[in-house]
């Protein structure tokens, strides 16, 4: 045994990649356990803990394996996490037609899981007066400023400043600021981006 160098899992793993917390992130957003991902993997369960807490190198096989049992790429282990800073003020104008409103993206146009808007609503200002549906899953709205009304079908719903509401953006609607003096500021979540 002279001259053969044993190195630990933490020494091996201080010049390697972490990739155990996105392995572990990734099983718990699918809701897996240990055992399942490790019994779909042909692993054991100890070897699967020990990867996700980066005690372990795996082999290319066994790396695969466990991508495998959570649907996931081998590449995105290794990806740097992406983001965007949109700065105050620097968000994107857009128009979705709305009257007396200035809008703005503040989410990245190239993401697709969610879009977030900043509405500045005159008074008096509206999404118009026709009921309309988007092509998203969920709308939410949070009142940062002012009052502000969502038509939802038959239904009107009044909103304040902290007030939030969530529906179907399938469903027709429209909104408007009721204020003929204040103007509404409103954050917008839609996913997944219409």
């Amino acid at each position: 045994m002279a001259g053969i160098i044993r190195r630990t899992a933490k020494q091996v793993n201080d010049k390697a990649l972490p990739i155990g917390g996105r392995i572990r992130a990734t099983r718990l957003a699918r809701g897996l356990t240990l055992g399942q991902v490790a019994a779909a993997a042909g692993l054991t369960e100890g070897f699967v803990s020990k990867l996700e807490r980066d005690q372990v190198s795996p082999s290319v096989a066994s790396l695969v394996s466990v991508c495998e049992a959570l649907g996931l790429r081998v590449g995105e282990l290794f990806e740097p996490p992406t983001s965007a800073i949109v700065r105050a003020g620097e968000g994107a104008k857009i128009n979705w037609g709305g009257i007396n409103a200035r809008e703005y993206l503040l989410s990245p146009g190239s993401q697709a899981h969610i879009e977030v808007l900043h509405s500045i609503v005159e008074p008096k200002g509206s999404g118009g007066d026709e009921l309309y549906a988007l092509d998203t899953e969920i709308e939410f709205v949070y009142v940062l400023k002012g009052q502000f009304d969502i038509v939802l079908g038959p239904s009107t719903h009044h909103l304040t400043v902290g007030d939030a509401m969530t529906f179907r953006g399938r469903e027709p609607h429209t909104w408007r600021n009721p204020s003929t003096t204040d103007i509404a500021e409103v954050l917008w979540v839609l996913s997944p981006a219409p």
